[in-house]
């Protein structure tokens, strides 16, 4: 088969050509087909060599860990899918000590250890080829219906996973807060904030997407497309933005940009959760208010919280949601997909990104 990997050591990418199809060796285990695999951020961190590492005995990592897949063969003990469905697959896999809870109870995306595996990422080859095999709990099931966007699933769970969390947060609140609405913050207009955004409005959120391009283009295109509002930070500071939102119950930051994450902090309301997603380069020292970020988050009851990677729940409310989305807004669902490549030219989106969302197509 053809897969699409990174070489480390070499410090280049290339199209393998006779890499091994996979065989369908466990009765709780299913064969897929890739349809489309994402690329996104984390792919051109592995191809400047700055994170990533290939399986053991092996000098390159396939690449690709958005993907979706359609079934095409299933074990003797599969019984929720069978050849012709659609799936989505989980990237991390659970570390091996028994002192690890969460690994043990099914939840690697808390691992205390580190030593979780990931498709594409972390000692496991990805999606990025021909065929792939994997055990059953790791594949969700996706409905047709959105099969021309299913591939949007996996960066969905980002945002799927922080809500999951947010509620569990705002449990402290002694009232009901999903009876009320809320004022959310979304740093960032790339596929995971403009993710995020649907999520939190199709939860009940009035949202305002906060980035650096000005107006007109296609991120706040599709922001006001699903009645959110959209500020560029070169047209309004962040206290302005602040004074525009009014008290901002959430803020979602994607897009690792360390300084706005903490500039914005400031603007957090009472009560607020402030929800980081984005990794950070290596950009050196940069300065910020550190008394009035602790004077507020001990004086207005804020919580800060950091989440990455998801869990089983993250990714089965992700393909709800999608539908949800779709049916609500196609046109801006199918608008953060801007490119398609084929595996040939993988290499393309990853060094030099345009749009949104790149995909590159495997099977029709």
């Amino acid at each position: 088969m053809k897969a699409a990997a990174v070489y480390p050591h070499a410090k280049n990418l290339g199209v393998v050509q006779d890499f091994p199809e996979p065989k369908l060796e466990s009765p709780t285990g299913v064969k897929l087909r890739i349809l489309n695999v994402g690329v996104c951020g984390t792919d051109r961190e592995i191809a400047s060599f700055n994170y990533g590492l290939p399986p053991d005995g092996s000098d390159y990592l396939v690449l690709g860990h958005e993907a979706l897949g359609e079934v095409v063969e299933t074990g003797a003990e599969v019984s929720g899918f069978k050849p012709g469905d659609l799936a989505i697959p989980m990237v991390r896999r659970p570390c091996a000590h028994q002192e690890c809870i969460p690994c043990q109870a099914g939840r690697p995306d808390f691992c205390v250890t580190g030593d979780y595996t990931e498709r594409g990422i972390m000692k496991r080859h990805g999606f990025m080829t021909e065929f792939v095999v994997d055990e059953a709990y790791y594949l969700n099931a996706l409905p047709a219906s959105v099969r021309d966007v299913g591939v949007l699933v996996e960066p969905l769970t980002i945002a799927e996973k922080a809500l999951l969390q947010a509620v569990e947060v705002q449990k402290r609140l002694p009232w009901d807060f999903a009876a009320h609405t809320h004022r959310a913050v979304i740093l960032g207009a790339g596929p995971v904030g403009l993710l995020g955004a649907m999520a939190l409005h199709n939860h009940g959120y009035e949202i305002t997407v906060y980035s650096l391009a000005r107006e007109p283009n296609p991120a706040a295109d599709i922001v006001k497309a699903i009645g959110g509002k959209y500020i560029s930070s070169q047209d309004r500071t962040v206290d302005q933005m602040a004074a525009d939102v009014g008290a901002i119950d959430l803020v979602y930051e994607a897009t690792g940009a360390s300084k706005l994450a903490f500039d914005v902090l400031r603007a957090l309301g009472p009560n607020g959760l402030y929800i980081l997603t984005g990794v950070p380069g290596h950009h050196g020292p940069t300065e910020f208010d550190t008394d009035t970020i602790m004077r507020n988050l001990v004086l207005k009851n804020q919580c800060l919280l950091g989440t990455v990677n998801a869990g089983k729940d993250a990714f089965e409310h992700a393909v709800a949601d999608l539908v949800s989305f779709y049916a609500k807004w196609p046109d801006a669902v199918r608008a953060l997909i801007t490119g398609r490549y084929a595996i040939d030219d993988f290499a393309e989106p990853i060094l030099r990104p345009q749009g949104i969302k790149n995909i590159i197509e495997i099977a029709a």
